[in-house]
């Protein structure tokens, strides 16, 4: 479905969220409204009939050096590690749920980057998810046996990797969505059960998790 869009619009760049949204470097021929439409609408449909769901653990910056920085100042968590965590192993909440092993593929950065998030995977496989068990029993977290067992491959992707441009495609109106639940394009995932919290029973243990969005008042 990617390699047939991309056919029929003649495009050999990869699809970045960032470049389409603002209609720069390689998706500079969108300027057109007519064109800029009728290629997000394909783009949509795209998207809407993938068999792909998605699933994101979102972080809002100022809520966490809010609730955080004052107790740990300096030694408080990256962001990318607890988003990691929590994302991983709620995939792998997933793929259990229906007897299946869990691969994890990452988009390539930079080397200390690359580096991390290896160590992030090679640690939940070890020992498990780090978080404090108490706050994090309401969530229903594997044990590091389960996620042991679960956790089968880790591998690093490039750009031009058509699964690393949908996760992307993915990951921006879910990340809105955490502000706005109207935003249109995270409205039409929804809509068409794109996200993995309209196939689970328990959202709150397995779906989306939007972290330190206390103070956000979000819009309907």
């Amino acid at each position: 479905m990617h390699r047939e869009l991309c056919s029929k619009w003649g495009i050999r760049a990869p699809l970045h969220s960032e470049e389409i949204r603002f209609r720069k470097k390689n998706f500079r021929w969108l300027e057109p409204i007519e064109t800029r439409n009728q290629f997000l609408s394909d783009l949509q449909e795209t998207l809407l009939t993938m068999p792909v769901l998605g699933l994101a653990c979102v972080v809002d910056r100022r809520g966490y050096h809010a609730r955080y920085h004052e107790k740990y100042g300096s030694q408080k968590w990256s962001l990318c590690r607890t988003s990691f965590m929590i994302g991983v192993e709620r995939a792998s909440k997933f793929a259990r749920d229906r007897g299946h092993k869990l691969n994890v593929f990452v988009e390539r950065s930079d080397p200390k980057t690359d580096r991390r998030m290896r160590e992030y995977f090679d640690e939940l496989k070890a020992a498990g998810h780090p978080f404090d068990r108490v706050n994090a029993s309401k969530y229903g977290p594997l044990g590091p046996s389960e996620l042991a067992d679960t956790l089968y491959d880790f591998k690093m992707k490039t750009k031009t990797s058509p699964m690393m441009q949908i996760a992307d495609l993915f990951l921006y109106p879910i990340c809105q969505g955490g502000y706005d639940v109207g935003y249109a394009p995270f409205a039409s995932l929804k809509a068409a059960s794109r996200l993995v919290d309209q196939h689970v029973e328990d959202s709150n243990e397995t779906g989306i998790k939007y972290s330190c969005f206390d103070s956000i008042i979000k819009k309907d």
